[in-house]
């Protein structure tokens, strides 16, 4: 991926910032938004720091490429664009890329892609395919959820990932041993009423899936971060 990330910095992507593609489970302020803010706890996670003040800026941003219902195929659907910041044509997406400039982008997709009506490899792939062109890092994230019923929209994420080489935030494995495998129902993740979702200070708090979600997106990102930068983990 390090080529890709040079690639992209040579066509002037922003090194400090990353996008958020996805559905609500990848929505403000729920998803790394509190960060921004400064309302965040990180527990013994103080590693986690210097990935944190790297891309601020961009965890409290809102992503273009980022909607209620969103699938691998509406991403890529001018329709579903912005039209106060996107060009008429434009897919959310393609606008995201453009307006952000990202080094990296968390791909958080299959949740509304499970009733099967659109070919999810194939549009998975098309989301790839136009990240990598721009030298953008893609981070494929699977879901907590089984919606489809038979894994194989997180089989089909983890193989395209291993296809293309490219960096994989396994979500579902996170949220196993977590109360309901973290889900509040069929589709939609646990999360504490008084809790703030980037509270990671404790093992209660880390008993609900929004708070595993940030903190293992974090560590996915410092990853991966310093992984094509050429940095020592950190830790």
């Amino acid at each position: 991926m390090r080529l890709v990330y040079e690639r992209g910095l040579a066509s002037g992507n922003n090194p400090q910032a990353f996008s958020k593609v996805g559905d609500c489970q990848t929505g403000l302020p729920m998803f790394l938004g509190d960060l921004d803010k400064e309302r965040y706890n990180l527990g013994e996670y103080t590693y986690l720091q210097p990935v944190i003040d790297y891309f601020a800026g961009s965890f409290g941003r809102s992503s273009r490429a980022v909607k209620d219902g969103l699938t691998a195929s509406a991403v890529n659907v001018a329709l579903w664009n912005d039209w106060r910041d996107c060009d008429v044509n434009e897919t959310p997406l393609a606008c995201e890329y453009r307006l952000q400039k990202p080094s990296f982008a968390i791909i958080s997709l299959g949740t509304n892609d499970a009733n099967g009506f659109v070919p999810f490899e194939e549009t998975l792939r098309k989301v790839i395919d136009a990240t990598l062109a721009q030298g953008i890092v893609p981070i494929l994230a699977t879901k907590a959820d089984n919606a489809e019923g038979d894994h194989s929209i997180n089989i089909t994420i983890a193989r395209l990932a291993y296809e293309y080489q490219i960096p994989v935030w396994n979500f579902w494995l996170a949220v196993q041993d977590l109360p309901l495998q973290g889900l509040r129902s069929p589709e939609h993740l646990t999360y504490g009423e008084y809790v703030l979702p980037v509270d990671f200070s404790s093992p209660d708090v880390l008993q609900y899936a929004f708070n595993v979600r940030n903190l293992t997106a974090l560590q996915v990102l410092d990853v991966v971060w310093r992984s094509v930068t050429g940095q020592p983990p950190s830790h």
